[in-house]
């Protein structure tokens, strides 16, 4: 019940509520993405900061080898449930959506653990970068098979949209102007050691608090206005928007605690892989998967997941993590 007393996550609340009364209350875009691209620039030089403090040590290589290894687990387990009871551009959309992360649920998680004095490495925020896109290439190469087999069963369709390019795909995802940024921060961080965090500290340490709570702020009245969006679909879909991320958490405990990573790491681990984009995801996905209808991955992620995430999961995850396997 603490985490509900934290006053970012009391914006968040209040956000969601003025939502869903309907109000007026609104932030405007431009704002918005600048406090993303600041949380993003303010996490980088924090990790890069610790990062020149550590060095490249071997925890550092197996919390990144565990990173990737849920980055490409979890798209492949989620397509192969979700194929079930979806076509397979949808399968392929929501996989990508839930095997990618979310950066604010990992940003919130971070200060989660700073408010209660848990330590973790840096290095997480690196390896929240690393798990950005398997998922979106892997979507991808899904939604062409799926092409491949729907041309063959029924013949060449005038007008058929052709298979995206890979090639393309990936240079997006990996290009992505926030995920760069989270990059180029981290690097400077590494570089310019405790002199540079020192430097950097009234930007990146003192106005970090106040600028979550606003932008989770907008978040909660993004999330409410979302919610919408999934009435009449399968109950099959709202199960897996709260259970899968679950389910995704406690595989992310197994593989962590059996490569022995420190609590705060297996924390933060877990989160990411519970974690589903609704930004950079969904931006890459609508172009590349047209077929796959917007209003379940979207409205999924930050609708329902996204929330429980923030409210329910991040203590959820840090309590388990703690206890151990």
């Amino acid at each position: 019940m603490q985490s509900f007393f934290d006053p970012a996550i009391l914006f968040f609340v209040f956000g969601i509520l003025a939502g869903t009364l309907k109000s007026n209350l609104d932030v405007p875009p431009q704002i918005s993405r600048f406090l993303s691209l600041y949380l993003l620039m303010a996490l980088g030089l924090k990790g890069g900061f610790a990062l020149a403090q550590s060095g490249l040590t071997a925890e550092v290589l197996i919390s990144l080898g565990a990173a990737l290894g849920m980055a490409m687990l979890v798209p492949l387990l989620g397509y192969l449930v979700l194929r079930r009871f979806l076509n397979g551009f949808d399968a392929a959309a929501i996989a990508a959506t839930y095997g990618s992360v979310s950066a604010v649920t990992f940003i919130t998680a971070v200060q989660y653990l700073d408010v209660n004095g848990i330590t973790y490495g840096g290095h997480m925020a690196a390896a929240m970068a690393l798990m950005e896109s398997p998922a979106i290439v892997l979507a991808v190469v899904l939604a062409n098979h799926a092409r491949q087999q729907s041309a063959s069963g029924i013949g060449a369709i005038q007008g058929q949209p052709n298979n995206a390019p890979l090639g393309r795909i990936l240079h997006e995802s990996l290009t992505d102007g926030a995920q760069l940024l989270l990059l180029g921060a981290m690097l400077i961080g590494v570089l310019t050691g405790e002199a540079g965090q020192a430097a950097m500290k009234p930007f990146s340490v003192d106005l970090f608090k106040g600028m979550l709570a606003f932008f989770l702020l907008d978040m909660g009245l993004l999330a409410a206005r979302n919610m919408g969006k999934l009435k009449g679909q399968s109950a099959w879909l709202l199960v897996y928007a709260i259970v899968g991320p679950l389910v995704h958490a406690g595989l992310a405990l197994l593989l962590g605690s059996l490569l022995g990573m420190s609590s705060g790491n297996l924390a933060l681990l877990m989160v990411l892989a519970a974690s589903a984009s609704y930004i950079a995801v969904p931006a890459v996905i609508r172009h590349a998967i047209p077929e796959a209808n917007p209003s379940l991955y979207f409205g999924m992620s930050l609708g329902l997941t996204f929330p429980f995430n923030i409210l329910i999961g991040i203590p959820l995850y840090v309590h388990v993590a703690q206890l151990g396997f």
